[in-house]
């Protein structure tokens, strides 16, 4: 395999750590440069920009192929739903789907929310993790319409708090939105959501559901996998 660290003068280790801090973190490119300075790390803000771009969706395509034993039980239930996010003053709509436990299943960015966008969105997470048996989603009639498409409408549920997971996962990426000041192209947005999607899914590890001992065991284990990506 060739080595895609090849011809750069910085260590891997740097880059990893460097990719980890802005797409994890809700910092913007120069609070990166200064976090990195701060650690003798002198590096330009836009050489933050240029390795996020050149070795994000590397990391987070080995994150995806490392994480496949998930997709068995990943189809029971999903939480689907979108946010509205501006890109030069146009509104477009980023969708989300999340399974029961919060795992972050697919992210997909289209400029309407009809039947057409809804089916799209529903294809291409089901040709990577297969049908789900239950469907939670708002009462957005796209879905009921895409989903009659597919054949699964009787599998959607629509209900008062029953898609708070979905909402919830929202709140992780509305924080980089607001320290990155907005989008500026339809391809970065998407780009970026489906990074920050897999490193999200890589770190979370349910602190309110486990012990502290395990949690450490966890989050030693994330980061020592992290540290072993392209390596």
């Amino acid at each position: 395999m060739r080595n895609p660290f090849r011809y750069f003068n910085s260590s891997p280790e740097i880059i990893r750590l460097t990719v980890l801090m802005y797409i994890r973190y809700p910092l913007s490119l120069r609070q990166v440069e200064d976090l990195l300075f701060e650690r003798g790390i002198d590096i330009c803000h836009e050489t933050v920009r240029f390795w996020w771009n050149r070795f994000g969706p590397m990391f987070a395509a080995e994150i995806r192929k490392r994480r496949i034993h998930h997709r068995l039980y990943s189809n029971w239930r999903w939480h689907l739903d979108e946010v509205f996010v501006r890109i030069n003053g146009e509104t477009h709509y980023l969708w989300r789907a999340v399974d029961h436990e919060g795992e972050v299943l697919e992210v997909f960015v289209t400029k309407r929310r009809d039947r057409r966008a809804a089916l799209k969105f529903l294809k291409r997470a089901m040709k990577r993790y297969g049908q789900p048996k239950v469907v939670v989603t708002d009462r957005l009639r796209s879905y009921r319409a895409a989903m009659n498409v597919i054949g699964n409408g009787a599998d959607q549920e629509c209900g008062r708090w029953l898609n708070n997971r979905a909402e919830n996962s929202h709140q992780p990426f509305r924080r980089r939105e607001r320290a990155m000041a907005k989008f500026r192209g339809f391809e970065t947005l998407q780009k970026f959501a489906s990074v920050h999607a897999s490193i999200h899914n890589h770190f979370n590890q349910d602190r309110h559901l486990n012990r502290r001992d395990i949690f450490k065991q966890n989050r030693f284990a994330a980061l020592a996998e992290w540290r072993q990506f392209a390596a």
